[in-house]
């Protein structure tokens, strides 16, 4: 499982700072040595804003990005924290996206990303796994 909390362990040059966002945002980063999380969010809300943040730093990302690239974002976010034999294992008794979000120690959203983003091999995986299913 992919722990944001070691990843940022291994940036010696990132501090992480916990304030309440102006604007409601979960999370932002600078791109280069900052990132900020709001200090409301419940624990698996923290694991994936800071897994967010963590790509977009990885990238550079200084600015806000187009739809396109923070799509992107978003997928690698969703494939970092949910690896396929997971979300598999999962959804072979859950179809519900909170109750995936809850098994796999994620939000909705980033469950919801996930689907979105399955490969076609993926997508024909789970579609085979349910058929199974008395």
């Amino acid at each position: 499982m992919f722990s944001p909390w070691g990843a940022l362990r291994e940036l010696a040059h990132v501090t992480l700072y916990f304030i309440v966002m102006p604007d409601g945002a979960l999370g932002r980063t600078d791109g280069r040595r900052r990132i900020w999380l709001d200090k409301r969010l419940q624990q698996a809300e923290r694991r994936c804003a800071l897994t967010h943040e963590l790509v977009h730093l990885e990238q550079g990302h200084t600015s806000c990005l187009g739809a396109r690239a923070e799509r992107a974002v978003r997928e690698e976010t969703a494939r970092r924290l949910i690896p396929f034999e997971d979300l598999l294992k999962a959804y072979r008794w859950t179809q519900h996206p909170a109750e995936l979000a809850d098994e796999l120690w994620v939000t909705v959203d980033v469950v919801q990303d996930r689907l979105a983003a399955l490969s076609e091999d993926e997508c024909g995986r789970l579609a085979a796994s349910c058929a199974l299913l008395p």
